[in-house]
């Protein structure tokens, strides 16, 4: 077997068990609001000491999960997206509440439409150093206030609530940093309710959390469907989170029968009106805009943009899923050529999310035309799904492709005709090219109108188009409506960095929920935020976490991790140390 044996189940929790954890946190959920600053350091601080002490356990089970063995350099996946971003937003909250909840950003700007941006990365002088030349801005809504904390400012204002926190099953950070978002930015004690995809780590989770279980403000169940449905419907339960797929949601608001859901959209009778934050999803475009690309930049894009299909077996809302380029562009065959190329050097991944190869053969069904890439190995021809990219896909309202999240490996080409083109040729030499506007503005259209939902998007943009098309671009950043944007970088890197917000844009209904409502992370603790931008280097150096081909990334996870549990310069220069190995 090429891959690992998965992790034995674990049994789910009886529902007379659920029904007295959630009576536990009732009973709780005022005492909670009342807890003073200092007392949450503590338990914040506390909880940063045993995840550390359990890192090894938690990045064993979940690369297992992944069908991978500790010491693969793959694994350092786990520690890159599991256990590092959720000690990093521990500390991060830990810092927000030294400030009584209102932490400074780097920087505060008003646009010319009047909306509020704050620089809230690089927040000192170790960021600057570690993320070279990357900024994050979380843009606050048009209208409102760059307030923060509000918990902190109006203590009183609130009753208690206990949230069913539904955790993702494709990230092992997802669960915690929920839990942290709805127990620090919102005061609601929470039940969280595992996945069963990654459940093996609740007992993990039990530990590294422990403080906020003794504290009687966390209780963890596992279970199927059926525990999450008795949760849900619990009459104790206030309001509910989950990170997961829009069905999800469609289920527990307007009930598990087609005809059901449909009778109560139209009607707006909803079996569940419980509030409902949600995370669900995206069918994630990346934006190539032309420009004069030399052949070492289109090699290095298209690994980057190889590992925005592949990183986590492709198991991510954020995933590059729908290519976007210009016709005309003289570079444009030969990105898609070395994408192609380094998507066919990429091992492929155990698919270990349920769905997956059902998901995979219905996007190969509707095009015929799609290109497997890659080889698999024949003794695990059931456990795969092969990189798969699928050319030419028209830039139609409605295509499958830009209206089906795939999660799997799965990336959708589409080439947009541009009515403005200088003899049919983008001039990648002519700065002054009215082409990369003209661009800009189909991309920005087709994202918004054709992609279905609005989580995250990427854009691909030289230095020299940036520079000469300053004003255009930002107006295209400006119009994106999507929570998280990310200029020459996986989005994935806003998740991470968890001092940006993570969510959907705003303005989705339960009747057409797409990437859900509300936000998490948001170390700031923006009471008001729209979306957020992150921008890198066109060349990023060293060698991105992110990337499939990273050499060092499992000593590069773990030094990562005890830097931020910890920030010290000689922790930082070991980073960098590892980095530079990859």
């Amino acid at each position: 077997m090429p891959f690992r044996e998965p992790t034995p189940q674990t049994p789910p929790t009886k529902l007379a068990d659920v029904d007295a954890a959630i009576d536990r946190l009732h009973a709780k959920k005022d005492a909670w609001i009342a807890v003073g600053i200092p007392e949450r350091i503590r338990l914040l601080e506390r909880c940063i000491e045993s995840i550390v002490a359990v890192s090894e356990q938690w990045g064993e089970i979940g690369a297992a999960i992944k069908g991978l063995a500790p010491a693969d350099v793959l694994a350092g996946e786990e520690w890159v997206a599991g256990i590092l971003p959720t000690v990093r937003n521990a500390r991060l909250l830990v810092e927000a509440l030294r400030q009584g909840g209102q932490p400074r950003p780097a920087s505060l700007r008003t646009r010319p439409d009047g909306r509020v941006v704050a620089r809230v990365h690089p927040a000192n002088l170790m960021e600057r150093l570690m993320f070279t030349g990357v900024t994050a801005d979380v843009w606050i809504e048009k209208g409102k206030s760059p307030s923060q904390g509000a918990i902190y400012r109006e203590r009183d204002a609130k009753k208690g609530l206990v949230c069913l926190v539904l955790g993702g099953g494709n990230v092992s950070s997802i669960p915690p940093m929920d839990v942290f978002y709805k127990l620090f930015a919102e005061n609601e004690v929470v039940l969280l309710k595992m996945n069963p995809v990654n459940e093996a780590l609740a007992p993990v989770f039990a530990v590294a959390l422990k403080p906020l279980a003794d504290e009687g403000v966390l209780e963890i169940v596992t279970g199927g469907a059926d525990v999450g449905a008795h949760a849900a419907q619990h009459p104790k339960i206030g309001s509910l989170h989950v990170t997961g797929s829009d069905r999800t949601y469609d289920a527990v608001v307007w009930g598990k029968d087609a005809d059901q859901r449909a009778r109560g959209k139209a009607s707006g009778q909803r079996v569940n009106d419980r509030p409902f934050s949600a995370e669900l999803g995206c069918v994630t475009p990346v934006i190539v805009v032309p420009g004069p690309w030399s052949a070492s930049d289109i090699r290095f894009q298209a690994r980057n943009v190889a590992s925005m299909v592949t990183q986590n077996a492709s198991f991510n809302c954020n995933a590059a899923k729908v290519i976007v380029t210009a016709r005309g562009w003289l570079q444009r065959e030969a990105f898609l050529e070395a994408l192609h190329d380094e998507l066919t050097k990429t091992p492929a991944r155990k698919a270990y999310y349920p769905g997956a190869r059902e998901r995979h053969q219905a996007f190969l069904e509707k095009y015929p035309g799609a290109l497997v890439l890659g080889s698999v190995p024949p003794d695990a021809a059931n456990e795969v799904v092969p990189w798969t990219a699928i050319p030419d896909v028209p830039d139609a309202a409605g295509g499958y492709a830009l209206t089906n999240e795939a999660f799997c490996g799965v990336v959708a080409e589409v080439t947009l005709d541009l009515a403005e083109s200088h003899a049919g040729v983008l001039r990648e030499r002519d700065p002054g090219a009215p082409s990369v506007e003209r661009f800009l503005e189909r991309a920005v259209a087709f994202a918004n109108e054709r992609c279905w939902g609005t989580l995250s998007c990427c854009m691909l943009v030289h230095p020299a188009t940036e520079e000469a098309h300053r004003e255009a671009l930002g107006k295209a950043i400006s119009a994106l409506r999507y929570g998280g944007i990310a200029v020459n970088a996986f989005p994935g890197l806003l998740y991470a960095l968890v001092t940006p917000t993570w969510g959907a844009y705003p303005g989705h209904t339960p009747e057409d929920i797409q990437s859900g409502s509300g936000v998490v992370h948001n170390a700031f603790l923006y009471d008001h935020p729209e979306k957020s931008v992150v921008r890198a280097p066109f060349r990023i150096r060293p060698t991105p976490a992110w990337f499939s081909d990273h050499r060092n990334l499992l000593e590069l996870g773990k030094r990562l991790v005890t830097f931020e549990a910890k920030p010290s310069w000689r922790s930082l220069f070991r980073v960098v140390r590892a980095a530079l190995r990859g």
